[in-house]
């Protein structure tokens, strides 16, 4: 017997591809809501400037953008960013804040869920871990 740890066998598929898929998603039924708030912001709140239909398509945009560059290591502090950029459109309309916030609780649950796959795989215990015959 050893008192070496054994090694961990790494994933035989990358499991942080379907995480990145998850995060491009967000951001893109993101950058949906928020140009869909733009009916709502020019109806209920008192109607659009130049300024606030330039700042929110912008960012759905970018978010658009921002989808395909997930791989990237930047990845996640650009989307949390963008949660602080959705929150400060509160100054536009209620509405847009409000949307900040929810937007960030999924981003704040998904990265809930990215420290639980961290700590998976360092133990082992993803499915395309497990050695065969081992139960």
């Amino acid at each position: 017997m050893s008192d070496e740890p054994t090694a961990v066998p790494p994933p035989a598929t990358d499991p942080w591809k379907g995480f990145r898929g998850v995060m491009a998603g967000a951001l893109i039924l993101e950058s949906i809501t928020i140009l869909l708030a733009l009916p709502v912001v020019a109806t209920v709140g008192g109607g659009l400037t130049w300024w606030s239909t330039l700042y929110l398509v912008l960012l759905a945009v970018v978010m658009i953008l921002g989808a395909g560059v997930q791989r990237r290591s930047w990845a996640i502090p650009f989307n949390l960013g963008l949660q602080v950029l959705v929150m400060a459109g509160t100054f536009i309309h209620l509405s847009i804040g409000i949307i900040g916030v929810v937007f960030a609780a999924v981003w704040v649950f998904m990265m809930v869920l990215r420290a639980d796959l961290r700590k998976r795989m360092e133990l082992g215990l993803l499915p395309s871990q497990r050695t065969q015959g081992a139960s």
